[in-house]
């Protein structure tokens, strides 16, 4: 798909003469990773010689190693408040001001802000000292040369090609494909032992609480897809196998518990080896976007705007309109109150199992799609 309605922007690209080194900020979760990947695929796209590098965490390098084309090298930040570090971690300055001097020494011709709305970001990157700085820019931040405003309600993947725009990096993909590699189906060979028949993943976990559906229509799911044919294995990481289990012990028919016992490398090809995946709003819904599987994504109001997919023939949604929270009526668009419940209980059963056995036949039916090759090694 090759997306147009970024005119404005491109009208107001400037020439940036020669472009050999671009570094892109994204210290991010998997999910958000994602939503950056059509961006990415512009930049590519119009700097093709550009060595690409992404300012980010640990797993972004172990994970995107050999994976894309898209990026040449990650460089694993440290804990930097505002960019990347969780919440009340105390900063080391003296490790941040050597990153920075490492960082400068790169030269970097173009230095992109694709975290969040600047007020942290933006002084991080500016003392990167590119020769031009793109970003997006919040009421109150420091602003960068060239800026995208930052609108909450946005949709994450147009925000982030909007401002790739402002460098001349015209939309390629909306819907980018990641490859799964030897490693990632070796990993999952060598830990779990998947039946032969068709597959189906339910992923119950969020990080957020609030956009957790509950244990008891997960485990009706996926008992509707076991008789529809499906061999079900419920996933999550090692935090969530609490939940997993759960599931598992609330279905009538026998499912894989993979709670806690996969990498984010096993998982891309656990995701890959199904025919479809029902999830909540999170990292592994987006995941088995990019690795081209089907899913059925459970959603909170505001983040269907943000992280909704940007088509629907084989990624169907469901929708929680709720805005206040159950407990004490605080309204959670904007700020949100101290209660972890779900804002999605809201959505009923036949608003989840419907698309999703829908999408069930749908996928039997359709031919096998090809997987992008690897970045070269």
């Amino acid at each position: 798909m090759r997306p147009e309605g970024f005119v404005a922007a491109r009208a107001a690209a400037r020439p940036f003469g020669e472009v050999d080194e671009i570094a892109v900020l994204r210290p991010s979760g998997l999910g958000d990773f994602i939503f950056a990947l059509p961006a990415l695929e512009a930049l590519r796209e119009r700097y093709p010689h550009a060595r690409i590098t992404l300012l980010a965490k640990g797993w972004h390098r172990s994970f995107l190693k050999g994976r894309t084309r898209l990026v040449d090298e990650v460089v694993a930040l440290p804990p930097i408040p505002g960019v990347g570090a969780p919440p009340g971690h105390a900063a080391d300055e003296a490790a941040i001001d050597a990153c920075v001097e490492a960082l400068r020494a790169r030269a970097f011709d173009l230095a992109f802000q694709f975290h969040g709305g600047g007020r942290y970001s933006n002084p991080f990157l500016l003392r990167l000292g590119a020769r031009h700085s793109f970003g997006l820019l919040a009421p109150g931040a420091t602003p960068l040369p060239h800026c995208v405003p930052y609108e909450l309600w946005q949709n994450e993947r147009l925000r982030l090609l909007e401002v790739a725009a402002l460098a001349d990096a015209r939309p390629v993909e909306l819907e980018p494909l990641l490859p799964v590699l030897p490693r990632d189906r070796r990993e999952l060979g060598e830990r779990v032992e998947l039946p032969p028949q068709p597959l189906a993943v339910l992923s119950p976990g969020a990080t957020d609480p609030r956009r957790r559906w509950s244990v008891a229509r997960f485990a009706a799911v996926g008992d509707a897809l076991v008789e529809a044919g499906a061999a079900v294995a419920v996933q999550g990481d090692d935090s969530e196998r609490g939940l997993t289990a759960a599931v598992v012990a609330a279905m009538r028919s026998p499912a894989l518990d993979l709670g806690g016992r996969l990498s984010l490398d096993g998982l891309a090809a656990l995701l890959a080896r199904a025919r479809l995946l029902v999830a909540n709003d999170s990292g592994p819904l987006h995941l088995a976007q990019a690795v081209g599987t089907a899913t059925v994504g459970i959603y909170w109001l505001i983040n269907l705007f943000v992280s909704g997919p940007p088509t629907v023939t084989r990624r169907r949604y469901a929708l929680s309109l709720r805005q206040s929270c159950p407990v004490c009526g605080r309204d959670n668009r904007h700020q949100r109150c101290e209660h972890d419940v779900s804002f999605v209980d809201d959505v009923a059963l036949d608003e989840v199992l419907t698309p999703a056995l829908a999408l069930w036949q749908q996928e039997a039916a359709r031919p096998a799609a090809h997987a992008p090759h690897p970045a070269p090694r």
